[in-house]
C-alpha cells in the first residue's frame, strides 16, 4: 500500500503582507496585474484606472464626473488619464450624434499589448476592393452642330478629418510668484553667564535643571543640554531670583508641539534676564573710642568726634594774661 504524503501548511511571512482572502460571490472586478502592478504608472493613475475598469457599459467616466466623486482634483485626475491612454489601457474618441453634436467614446483596455496585436490583424486582414473600370459613354449623335455649354465646375468638397480631440486643458502656467523680501532676522541673545561664578551657584543651577521634569515634564532635558544652561541659570540666581521663580519664567505656557525644549530654554534665559541687584552701600564698622570707651563708626580706630575736639583744645596755647 502506498504511503500517504502529508504536506504541512505554507507557513506565514514573517514579515511583509500577509493576504487574508475570503471567497466572492458577487460585487467583485477581475484585474489584470499589467495594470495593479505596472511600474511605468502612478498610484493615482492606477486606482484611476482599476475604478474605470469596475464600472459598468456606458458609464460616465469624464474628469467633472469623477472629480465629483473622488476628493482629487481635475487637474490630477485629468494627468492620470493622460497616462492611462499613453500606456494603452483607455482609448477616447469623438463620435457624432444625432442633432450634430459631440460625444466621448472611451474604452478600456484589461491587455493592452493583446488588444493592439488585435487591432493590427484587422488592419491587415481587410479586404482591399477591387477597382472596377467605368462604362465607356456611347457617343451621341446630333443632327445638327449646336453650341456646346460648358457646365459651371461644381465646388468640390473636401473632407477634413477631425482632430484628435483632447478633452484635457493643457496646464497654463501661471505667474511665478516671488517671495517679498523678509525683515533681517534679530541676532540671537547669547546665553548670560554669573559674574563671580562659584561652585555652590553652578551646583543650585544644575540641580534646578535636573529637577525641571518634576514640574514640567515636557522639559526633559539631555546631560549636554543641561550642561550648556547651567551658566545661563546661575546668571539668574546670582541676580537674586529665588529657583521657583527661575522655574516657572522659563518653563510656563509653552508651545505645542515643543520640539526643542532646549533652544527654548536658552531663549527665555536670554530673553528674560531679570537686572542686576543695585550695589550695596559699604557698612562702616563700629569703632570704640580710645578715651571715652564709646561707640563710633569709624573706618580706622581711635577717638570719637568729641574727645578729638577736646583734644584741639587742650593743646591750643592760652591767650588770656594772669
Amino acid at each position: 500500500m502506498d504511503t500517504q504524503q502529508v504536506s504541512a501548511p505554507p507557513r506565514a511571512p514573517s514579515a511583509g503582507v500577509v493576504h487574508i482572502n475570503i471567497r466572492l460571490t458577487d460585487g467583485y472586478t477581475i484585474i489584470s496585474n499589467r495594470l495593479s502592478q505596472h511600474r511605468g504608472l502612478s498610484l493615482l493613475a492606477i486606482g484611476l484606472g482599476t475604478h474605470i475598469q469596475s464600472l459598468p457599459e456606458g458609464w460616465r467616466v469624464g474628469i467633472k464626473a469623477l472629480a465629483a466623486i473622488f476628493p482629487e482634483s481635475e487637474a490630477r485626475i485629468a494627468a492620470a488619464l493622460r497616462e492611462l491612454e499613453q500606456h494603452g489601457f483607455l482609448r477616447r474618441t469623438r463620435e457624432r450624434v444625432g442633432g450634430g453634436k459631440l460625444a466621448t467614446r472611451t474604452e478600456s483596455y484589461n491587455h493592452p499589448e493583446a488588444a493592439a496585436r488585435g487591432r493590427m490583424r484587422e488592419r491587415v486582414a481587410a479586404p482591399v476592393p477591387e477597382a472596377v473600370p467605368a462604362p465607356e459613354p456611347e457617343p451621341v449623335r446630333v443632327p445638327e452642330p449646336e453650341p456646346v455649354r460648358v457646365p459651371e465646375p461644381e465646388p468640390v468638397r473636401v473632407s477634413v478629418p477631425d482632430p484628435d480631440p483632447d478633452p484635457v486643458p493643457a496646464p497654463v502656467p501661471g505667474p511665478r510668484l516671488v517671495p517679498t523680501p523678509a525683515a533681517p532676522r534679530k541676532p540671537r541673545l547669547p546665553l548670560p553667564a554669573p559674574q563671580q561664578p562659584t561652585e555652590a551657584l553652578y551646583a543650585a543651577a544644575a540641580d534646578l535643571l535636573a529637577g525641571l521634569p518634576k514640574t514640567a515634564p515636557l522639559f526633559l532635558l539631555s546631560e549636554e543640554d543641561a550642561r550648556g544652561l547651567v551658566p545661563g541659570v546661575a546668571a539668574w540666581l546670582e541676580r537674586g531670583a529665588r529657583p521657583d521663580a527661575v522655574r516657572a519664567a522659563i518653563t510656563d505656557d509653552p508651545p505645542v508641539p515643543l520640539r526643542h525644549p532646549a533652544k527654548l530654554l536658552r531663549h527665555r534665559l536670554a530673553a528674560l534676564l531679570p537686572p542686576p541687584l543695585p550695589a550695596a552701600v559699604p557698612v562702616v564698622p563700629l569703632q570704640n573710642c580710645d578715651d571715652c570707651d564709646r561707640a563710633f563708626r569709624s573706618s580706622v580706630p581711635g577717638c570719637c568726634r568729641e574727645c578729638r575736639d577736646a583734644r584741639a583744645y587742650a593743646d591750643e596755647p592760652c591767650l588770656i594774661g594772669a
